[in-house]
């Protein structure tokens, strides 16, 4: 008798309940799979371009978190941490989180990743796991900076995110390793 495992609840159902805005992409769509420019490989992975609107009234800054609840690690694994981003700012371009971080905006701090890297760190889920959801969630702030220094472990930043976040988009996209 096979058994399916039971898909992990989205994090952010553990939290209070906020408002949602739209979050898009040129890069990657909603439901759909990533491309492969997202997946960690030798080469290693970009970060997608990103876009929102429609935050709510006070928002003062802003972080982009990657996270996929479907890792087998009974904690998730967290692809990207990104906080301290500019009220002004509304987009990401594509590698904004990767490489030479070129359009990362000034001010932006990187936390670490699962990777134990600070950036974008693609989808690397083990071969036959099935599919992952690797939800990008763009979470509007009520101060202009966060407090954790650039490298900070995700827990930390989230932690210091509650209780601030005014409003949260999501954008989720899957992979699966058939490998």
């Amino acid at each position: 008798m096979t058994t399916s495992r039971p898909r992990p609840p989205v994090p952010y159902d553990f939290l209070p309940p906020v408002p949602s805005f739209p979050v898009s992409s040129t890069d990657i769509a909603d439901g759909q799979v990533l491309p492969q420019a997202h997946v960690e490989d030798d080469d290693g992975s970009v970060s997608p371009q990103l876009s929102w609107s429609g935050a709510p009234a006070g928002t003062r800054s802003y972080a982009v978190t990657c996270f996929d609840p479907d890792a087998p690690t009974g904690s998730g694994f967290w692809h990207w941490v990104l906080f301290d981003i500019p009220a002004d700012v509304t987009e990401l371009p594509t590698g904004a989180g990767s490489g030479d971080f070129l359009g990362l905006p000034v001010g932006a701090k990187h936390g670490r990743n699962d990777y134990d890297e600070q950036g974008f760190g693609g989808a690397a889920p083990p071969p036959g796991h099935g599919p992952h959801r690797y939800i990008f969630a763009v979470h509007a702030l009520d101060v202009p900076t966060l407090g954790p220094d650039a490298g900070a472990p995700p827990a930390y930043v989230g932690f210091n995110m509650y209780g601030h976040t005014l409003g949260r988009g999501l954008l989720i996209a899957t992979y699966e390793n058939k490998g």
